[in-house]
Protein backbone atom coordinates (compact mmCIF):
# COMPACT_ATOMS: atom_id res chain seq x y z
CA UNK A 1 0.00 0.00 0.00
CA UNK A 2 2.94 2.62 0.94
CA UNK A 3 4.57 1.65 -2.75
CA UNK A 4 0.70 2.53 -3.98
CA UNK A 5 0.04 5.85 -2.19
CA UNK A 6 3.79 7.28 -2.20
CA UNK A 7 3.29 7.98 -6.29
CA UNK A 8 2.68 11.03 -7.05
CA UNK A 9 -0.17 9.93 -9.01
CA UNK A 10 -2.29 7.57 -6.58
CA UNK A 11 -4.66 11.00 -5.85
CA UNK A 12 -5.27 11.50 -9.37
CA UNK A 13 -6.17 8.25 -10.42
CA UNK A 14 -7.83 7.83 -7.61
CA UNK A 15 -10.24 10.73 -8.10
CA UNK A 16 -10.51 9.64 -11.56
CA UNK A 17 -11.80 6.15 -10.72
CA UNK A 18 -14.41 7.50 -8.28
CA UNK A 19 -15.76 9.98 -10.67
CA UNK A 20 -16.03 7.52 -13.53
CA UNK A 21 -17.56 4.94 -11.46
CA UNK A 22 -20.00 7.87 -10.44
CA UNK A 23 -20.84 8.80 -14.25
CA UNK A 24 -21.52 4.94 -14.67
CA UNK A 25 -23.96 4.51 -11.73
CA UNK A 26 -25.44 7.79 -12.42
CA UNK A 27 -26.53 6.72 -16.34
CA UNK A 28 -27.54 3.04 -15.45
CA UNK A 29 -29.68 4.51 -12.40
CA UNK A 30 -30.99 7.81 -13.92
CA UNK A 31 -30.67 8.54 -10.56
CA UNK A 32 -30.75 12.12 -9.43
CA UNK A 33 -28.88 11.26 -6.09
CA UNK A 34 -26.44 9.54 -7.54
CA UNK A 35 -25.08 12.70 -9.01
CA UNK A 36 -21.13 11.39 -10.41
CA UNK A 37 -19.24 14.38 -8.11
CA UNK A 38 -21.27 13.05 -4.90
CA UNK A 39 -20.68 9.49 -5.55
CA UNK A 40 -16.62 10.41 -5.88
CA UNK A 41 -16.73 12.15 -3.35
CA UNK A 42 -18.25 9.62 -1.18
CA UNK A 43 -15.91 6.79 -2.70
CA UNK A 44 -12.65 8.44 -2.11
CA UNK A 45 -13.56 8.97 1.68
CA UNK A 46 -14.36 5.55 2.03
CA UNK A 47 -11.03 4.26 0.39
CA UNK A 48 -9.04 6.91 2.52
CA UNK A 49 -10.58 5.48 5.80
CA UNK A 50 -10.94 1.98 4.76
CA UNK A 51 -7.27 1.81 4.30
CA UNK A 52 -6.32 4.59 6.77
CA UNK A 53 -4.77 6.98 4.62
CA UNK A 54 -3.95 10.44 5.49
CA UNK A 55 -5.29 13.10 3.26
CA UNK A 56 -2.59 14.49 2.83
CA UNK A 57 -0.78 11.48 0.96
CA UNK A 58 -3.78 11.59 -1.37
CA UNK A 59 -3.69 15.26 -1.86
CA UNK A 60 -0.18 15.38 -2.84
CA UNK A 61 -1.46 14.08 -6.16
CA UNK A 62 -5.01 15.57 -6.10
CA UNK A 63 -4.00 18.74 -5.53
CA UNK A 64 -3.06 18.96 -9.42
CA UNK A 65 -6.51 18.59 -10.15
CA UNK A 66 -7.36 22.22 -8.70
CA UNK A 67 -5.20 23.66 -11.42
CA UNK A 68 -7.74 22.62 -14.33
CA UNK A 69 -10.93 24.66 -12.09
CA UNK A 70 -9.74 27.92 -14.31
CA UNK A 71 -9.38 26.39 -18.01
CA UNK A 72 -12.63 24.40 -17.07
CA UNK A 73 -14.80 26.93 -16.25
CA UNK A 74 -13.53 29.29 -19.39
CA UNK A 75 -14.07 26.58 -21.44
CA UNK A 76 -18.13 26.77 -20.83
CA UNK A 77 -17.68 29.71 -23.04
CA UNK A 78 -17.75 27.41 -26.77
CA UNK A 79 -21.33 26.95 -25.92
CA UNK A 80 -22.22 30.24 -25.15
CA UNK A 81 -20.52 31.39 -28.64
CA UNK A 82 -22.72 29.04 -30.29
CA UNK A 83 -25.65 30.63 -28.29
CA UNK A 84 -24.54 34.28 -29.08
CA UNK A 85 -27.80 35.62 -30.89
CA UNK A 86 -29.70 34.29 -27.63
CA UNK A 87 -27.65 35.93 -25.74
CA UNK A 88 -28.22 38.89 -27.14
CA UNK A 89 -31.61 38.39 -27.48
CA UNK A 90 -32.52 37.81 -23.47
CA UNK A 91 -29.77 39.89 -22.19
CA UNK A 92 -31.82 42.62 -20.35
CA UNK A 93 -34.09 38.97 -18.86
CA UNK A 94 -30.50 37.31 -18.01
CA UNK A 95 -28.72 40.37 -16.25
CA UNK A 96 -31.39 40.96 -14.56
CA UNK A 97 -32.41 37.25 -13.17
CA UNK A 98 -28.69 36.13 -12.25
CA UNK A 99 -28.67 39.46 -10.68
CA UNK A 100 -31.88 39.17 -8.44
CA UNK A 101 -30.52 35.40 -7.54
CA UNK A 102 -27.44 36.41 -6.18
CA UNK A 103 -28.65 39.24 -3.68
CA UNK A 104 -31.40 36.97 -2.60
CA UNK A 105 -28.82 33.91 -2.40
CA UNK A 106 -26.44 35.93 -0.25
CA UNK A 107 -29.08 37.39 1.92
CA UNK A 108 -31.03 34.22 1.89
CA UNK A 109 -27.60 32.78 3.44
CA UNK A 110 -27.28 35.66 6.17
CA UNK A 111 -30.73 35.02 7.20
CA UNK A 112 -30.42 31.54 8.28
CA UNK A 113 -27.28 32.09 9.52
CA UNK A 114 -28.07 34.62 11.78
CA UNK A 115 -31.41 32.55 12.69
CA UNK A 116 -28.86 29.98 13.37
CA UNK A 117 -26.61 31.84 15.08
CA UNK A 118 -23.57 31.12 13.41
CA UNK A 119 -20.38 33.28 13.62
CA UNK A 120 -19.30 35.82 11.54
CA UNK A 121 -16.59 34.06 9.71
CA UNK A 122 -18.77 31.37 9.15
CA UNK A 123 -20.92 33.63 7.67
CA UNK A 124 -18.52 35.27 5.55
CA UNK A 125 -17.37 31.66 4.28
CA UNK A 126 -21.13 31.15 3.12
CA UNK A 127 -21.55 33.51 1.43
CA UNK A 128 -19.86 32.58 -1.71
CA UNK A 129 -21.92 29.17 -2.30
CA UNK A 130 -23.31 29.67 -5.76
CA UNK A 131 -19.89 30.62 -7.26
CA UNK A 132 -17.52 28.60 -9.29
CA UNK A 133 -14.37 27.48 -7.05
CA UNK A 134 -11.60 29.70 -8.14
CA UNK A 135 -13.97 33.16 -7.31
CA UNK A 136 -15.49 31.54 -4.25
CA UNK A 137 -11.81 30.54 -2.94
CA UNK A 138 -10.40 34.11 -3.21
CA UNK A 139 -13.09 36.27 -2.02
CA UNK A 140 -13.53 34.15 1.31
CA UNK A 141 -10.07 34.96 1.54
CA UNK A 142 -10.54 38.41 0.88
CA UNK A 143 -13.37 38.89 2.83
CA UNK A 144 -11.78 36.59 5.65
CA UNK A 145 -13.92 33.29 5.88
CA UNK A 146 -11.95 29.94 6.13
CA UNK A 147 -11.74 28.54 2.96
CA UNK A 148 -12.11 24.96 3.60
CA UNK A 149 -15.46 26.02 4.57
CA UNK A 150 -16.11 27.87 1.38
CA UNK A 151 -15.23 24.84 -0.50
CA UNK A 152 -17.65 22.26 1.08
CA UNK A 153 -20.37 24.63 1.00
CA UNK A 154 -19.60 25.32 -3.29
CA UNK A 155 -19.95 21.61 -3.57
CA UNK A 156 -22.62 21.09 -1.46
CA UNK A 157 -24.36 23.78 -2.95
CA UNK A 158 -23.55 22.64 -6.76
CA UNK A 159 -24.78 18.92 -6.06
CA UNK A 160 -28.43 19.98 -4.39
CA UNK A 161 -28.66 22.68 -7.31
CA UNK A 162 -27.77 19.95 -10.01
CA UNK A 163 -30.04 17.08 -8.35
CA UNK A 164 -33.82 19.56 -7.22
CA UNK A 165 -32.91 21.85 -10.05
CA UNK A 166 -34.50 20.60 -12.95
CA UNK A 167 -37.28 19.22 -10.40
CA UNK A 168 -38.20 22.27 -9.06
CA UNK A 169 -38.29 23.59 -12.50
CA UNK A 170 -40.37 20.50 -13.38
CA UNK A 171 -42.86 21.44 -10.61
CA UNK A 172 -43.16 25.14 -10.98
CA UNK A 173 -43.42 25.16 -15.10
CA UNK A 174 -40.59 26.20 -15.59
CA UNK A 175 -39.81 25.24 -19.27
CA UNK A 176 -38.33 28.06 -21.05
CA UNK A 177 -34.59 27.11 -21.92
CA UNK A 178 -32.81 30.35 -21.05
CA UNK A 179 -34.78 30.00 -17.65
CA UNK A 180 -33.42 26.99 -16.75
CA UNK A 181 -30.34 27.17 -18.00
CA UNK A 182 -29.90 30.61 -15.85
CA UNK A 183 -31.50 29.45 -12.77
CA UNK A 184 -29.15 26.25 -12.57
CA UNK A 185 -25.91 28.37 -13.79
CA UNK A 186 -27.10 30.66 -11.00
CA UNK A 187 -27.91 28.87 -7.90
CA UNK A 188 -25.37 25.89 -8.85
CA UNK A 189 -22.77 26.80 -10.48
CA UNK A 190 -19.95 24.46 -13.15
CA UNK A 191 -22.05 21.60 -11.14
CA UNK A 192 -25.60 22.99 -12.27
CA UNK A 193 -24.24 23.56 -15.54
CA UNK A 194 -23.15 20.25 -16.23
CA UNK A 195 -26.54 19.32 -15.37
CA UNK A 196 -27.83 21.99 -18.14
CA UNK A 197 -25.54 20.67 -20.30
CA UNK A 198 -27.87 17.28 -20.32
CA UNK A 199 -30.96 19.37 -20.64
CA UNK A 200 -30.19 21.04 -23.83
CA UNK A 201 -27.47 23.04 -25.43
CA UNK A 202 -29.67 26.34 -25.05
CA UNK A 203 -29.74 25.37 -21.23
CA UNK A 204 -25.85 24.98 -20.97
CA UNK A 205 -24.78 28.27 -22.36
CA UNK A 206 -27.29 29.95 -20.46
CA UNK A 207 -25.94 28.29 -17.49
CA UNK A 208 -22.28 28.92 -18.72
CA UNK A 209 -23.19 32.42 -19.39
CA UNK A 210 -24.60 32.80 -15.67
CA UNK A 211 -21.82 31.66 -13.99
CA UNK A 212 -19.13 34.32 -15.28
CA UNK A 213 -21.90 36.74 -14.23
CA UNK A 214 -22.89 35.23 -11.15
CA UNK A 215 -19.55 35.43 -10.01
CA UNK A 216 -18.55 38.77 -10.96
CA UNK A 217 -21.80 40.23 -9.47
CA UNK A 218 -20.91 38.15 -6.17
CA UNK A 219 -16.93 39.63 -5.76
CA UNK A 220 -18.57 43.12 -6.02
CA UNK A 221 -22.20 42.87 -3.96
CA UNK A 222 -20.49 39.84 -1.23
CA UNK A 223 -18.49 42.44 1.03
CA UNK A 224 -21.24 45.53 0.80
CA UNK A 225 -24.71 42.71 1.86
CA UNK A 226 -22.50 41.51 4.78
CA UNK A 227 -21.94 44.57 6.05
CA UNK A 228 -25.28 45.64 5.45
CA UNK A 229 -26.61 42.01 6.43
CA UNK A 230 -24.87 42.72 9.82
CA UNK A 231 -25.92 46.54 10.21
CA UNK A 232 -29.36 45.53 10.21
CA UNK A 233 -29.24 42.20 12.36
CA UNK A 234 -27.30 44.72 15.20
CA UNK A 235 -29.78 47.76 14.95
CA UNK A 236 -33.00 45.98 14.50
CA UNK A 237 -32.82 42.35 15.92
CA UNK A 238 -29.72 41.88 18.03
Amino acid sequence: MNILTNNLLFGIVLSLVAFEIGLYLNKKTKLPLLNPLLVAIALVIIFLVAFNIDFEVYNTGAKFINMFLGPATVILAVPLYKQIESLKKHAKAILTGVFFGSIIGMFSVMSLSYALGLDAMIIKSLLPKSVTTPIGIELSSQIGGIVPITVLAIIVTGIIGAILGPTICKVFKITDSVAVGVSLGTAAHAIGTTKALEIGETEGAMSGLSIGIAGLMTVFVAPLSYSFGHYIYTIFIK
